[in-house]
């Protein structure tokens, strides 16, 4: 593999975590999982909290992998793993108490507090 993919597979892994992680909870949300009982908690947070868990451990994973080299390409490369992980940290731990489900206004409810 070379190294621009190698740099660029940490954020290509958190982009597709990001955009995973809050596919599931518009699902969840569209599908009333907030009302299903899971192991822990719901199962809509259950379902959140084990895909941030998954992502984190994959995001562990492609920073394990990264070689051990000393050259330019590999201290980017492993630069680019870490970024991933750092941000699949960062952006989806919110996942872990959050849950927007109940605050979703309707649609017509935003068009009213538009200013005529």
């Amino acid at each position: 593999m070379s190294w621009p993919l190698r740099a660029l597979l940490g954020p290509l892994w958190w982009a597709f975590a990001f955009a995973a992680i809050y596919a599931l909870h518009g699902l969840g949300c569209a599908l009333g999982w907030t009302a299903l009982p899971a192991p822990v908690w719901d199962l809509h947070r259950f379902v959140l909290l084990s895909g941030w868990l998954l992502s984190l451990a994959i995001g562990l994973l492609i920073v394990r992998a990264m070689p051990d080299d000393k050259s330019t390409a590999g201290v980017i490369a492993r630069a680019g793993a870490w970024i991933g992980l750092v941000s699949v940290l960062l952006t989806l731990f919110p996942v872990l108490n959050l849950s927007s489900c109940e605050v979703t206004a309707p649609a017509e409810n935003l068009f009213a507090m538009l200013p005529p």
